[in-house]
């Protein structure tokens, strides 16, 4: 990407650099902007939300480190997470979250490329460990986004019950990952 490095720009951000953090919307906001509108489908709703990402980006500047990611997969990852849950909030019936799951960026390094297939090969190795109805449950809720009353009555199970089989599945998956 062109201009500053967004690294230099976000540690900048983390002090309250105002002018960073100007030059960060200015290079990042066209793909942040993208990724809500593939998710969102609205251009208002995604414009709402790019807002909304860059508050985000203002107040969590210093939790952001450099230990392997790069500065644009933190901030794609933000700006993903904001508008699934923005999604998740309205529900529409007609609009399904496998339409918009793919977000992968043509723009990837082969070095980023390599990492990410790594971390796949890893999740995909934990899940396998997990339960298989428990692995179904966690990609059901992560991956399609259905809530837990939606997760319950699929899966023919209390409301507690799937809430504390999501919760000890991700505790297994993250120790397996840690591992």
């Amino acid at each position: 990407m062109a201009g500053e490095d967004l690294g230099v720009l976000i540690s900048r951000i983390s002090m309250r650099d105002r002018s960073a953090f100007e030059l960060l919307y200015e290079q990042a906001s066209p793909k942040l902007f993208a990724i809500c509108l593939r998710i969102l489908g609205e251009r208002g709703e995604a414009e709402d939300a790019l807002q909304d990402i860059f508050v985000r980006i203002w107040q969590r500047a210093g939790t952001f480190s450099t230990d392997g990611r790069s500065p644009m997969g933190w901030l794609a990852t933000i700006a993903r997470n904001h508008s699934i849950d923005r999604l998740r909030q309205k529900k529409p019936a007609t609009r399904d979250i496998d339409d918009v799951y793919d977000l992968a960026d043509g723009a990837r390094t082969p070095e980023e490329d390599a990492h990410l297939k790594s971390e796949g090969r890893r999740i995909d190795h934990c899940m396998q460990r997990l339960e298989p109805d428990w692995a179904s449950a966690v990609k059901d809720a992560y991956v399609q986004g259905l809530s837990y009353n939606e997760l319950a009555e699929q899966y023919r199970v209390p409301l507690n019950t799937m809430r504390t089989r999501l919760r000890r599945s991700l505790i297994k998956l993250k120790e397996c990952l840690e591992a």
